[in-house]
Protein backbone atom coordinates (compact mmCIF):
# COMPACT_ATOMS: atom_id res chain seq x y z
CA UNK A 1 0.00 0.00 0.00
CA UNK A 2 1.33 3.42 -0.93
CA UNK A 3 2.10 5.83 1.88
CA UNK A 4 -0.40 8.65 2.29
CA UNK A 5 0.60 12.23 3.08
CA UNK A 6 -0.96 15.30 4.60
CA UNK A 7 0.18 18.77 3.61
CA UNK A 8 0.41 22.19 5.18
CA UNK A 9 0.89 25.49 3.36
CA UNK A 10 2.53 28.32 5.28
CA UNK A 11 2.57 31.95 4.09
CA UNK A 12 5.49 34.08 5.25
CA UNK A 13 5.44 37.81 4.56
CA UNK A 14 8.39 40.23 4.79
CA UNK A 15 6.84 42.19 7.67
CA UNK A 16 7.42 39.29 10.06
CA UNK A 17 4.09 37.51 9.91
CA UNK A 18 3.35 33.82 9.33
CA UNK A 19 -0.08 32.52 8.40
CA UNK A 20 -1.07 28.85 8.30
CA UNK A 21 -4.51 27.25 8.30
CA UNK A 22 -6.22 30.42 9.46
CA UNK A 23 -3.84 31.09 12.35
CA UNK A 24 -1.39 34.00 12.31
CA UNK A 25 1.88 34.29 14.15
CA UNK A 26 3.57 37.68 14.53
CA UNK A 27 7.26 38.25 15.12
CA UNK A 28 8.28 39.97 18.34
CA UNK A 29 9.71 43.42 17.56
CA UNK A 30 13.23 42.54 18.77
CA UNK A 31 13.33 39.12 17.08
CA UNK A 32 15.24 38.67 13.84
CA UNK A 33 12.97 37.63 10.93
CA UNK A 34 14.97 34.52 10.05
CA UNK A 35 15.13 33.45 13.71
CA UNK A 36 11.34 33.86 13.88
CA UNK A 37 10.76 31.65 10.82
CA UNK A 38 13.30 29.08 12.07
CA UNK A 39 11.61 28.91 15.46
CA UNK A 40 8.24 28.31 13.76
CA UNK A 41 9.66 25.65 11.42
CA UNK A 42 11.47 23.91 14.31
CA UNK A 43 8.10 23.59 16.04
CA UNK A 44 6.55 22.02 12.93
CA UNK A 45 9.55 19.70 12.57
CA UNK A 46 8.94 18.43 16.10
CA UNK A 47 5.43 17.47 14.93
CA UNK A 48 6.83 15.50 11.99
CA UNK A 49 6.44 18.12 9.25
CA UNK A 50 9.10 18.32 6.52
CA UNK A 51 9.57 21.11 3.98
CA UNK A 52 8.92 19.87 0.46
CA UNK A 53 8.86 23.14 -1.49
CA UNK A 54 9.36 26.87 -1.26
CA UNK A 55 7.49 29.18 -3.60
CA UNK A 56 8.80 32.78 -3.45
CA UNK A 57 6.54 35.63 -4.49
CA UNK A 58 9.15 37.86 -6.08
CA UNK A 59 7.27 41.15 -6.25
CA UNK A 60 6.14 41.07 -2.62
CA UNK A 61 9.18 39.34 -1.07
CA UNK A 62 6.75 36.95 0.59
CA UNK A 63 6.77 33.18 0.12
CA UNK A 64 4.78 30.02 0.55
CA UNK A 65 6.39 27.06 2.28
CA UNK A 66 4.81 23.67 1.57
CA UNK A 67 5.32 20.92 4.14
CA UNK A 68 4.25 17.30 4.35
CA UNK A 69 4.22 14.45 6.84
CA UNK A 70 2.94 10.88 6.76
CA UNK A 71 -0.82 10.82 7.25
CA UNK A 72 -1.91 9.16 10.48
CA UNK A 73 -3.75 5.93 9.88
CA UNK A 74 -6.96 5.22 11.74
CA UNK A 75 -6.77 2.36 14.21
CA UNK A 76 -8.75 -0.66 13.08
Amino acid sequence: MAEKWEYRVVYVDPRGRISSEGVEFVRQSAENRTAFVKRYLDTLGEDGWEITALHPLIRTEASYIILKRPKATAAA
